[in-house]
């Protein structure tokens, strides 16, 4: 949303790139706890889907490349977008199988 605010010149860029650097190391956090969630309860098939996205955000971390820069956002502007909708499907699916290994779990053990 802060990526199409800025766009349409609703939100300066500073702000832009503030909100957007404050959810990304939490959602790092979150997909890491997840994945090693899925690995230490035996779920290996979720663990598999889960580990291209840990692999690529760790990639991005250790190369500092995590965070929007205010100075490149409009440079980026277009990218920025379409990773961030590449990584809102890839994280729609996972959820999808989430929910639907749960239900066949628990329709299974009737």
């Amino acid at each position: 949303m802060s990526l199409a605010d800025l766009e349409f010149d609703y939100i300066n860029p500073y702000d832009s790139a503030l909100r957007i650097n404050s959810v990304v190391l939490p959602e790092f956090i979150t997909q890491g706890v997840l994945c090693l969630l899925f690995l230490l309860s035996g779920h290996w098939f979720m663990f598999l889907l889960c580990a291209p996205n840990l692999y690529y955000n760790f990639r991005l971390y250790t190369r500092r490349q995590h965070l929007v820069d205010v100075t490149e956002i409009f440079n980026m502007l277009d990218w920025e977008k379409k990773q961030r909708f590449v990584k809102l499907i890839y994280t729609v699916i996972l959820l999808f199988f989430s929910i639907f290994w749960m239900v066949w779990t628990a329709l299974e053990d009737d």
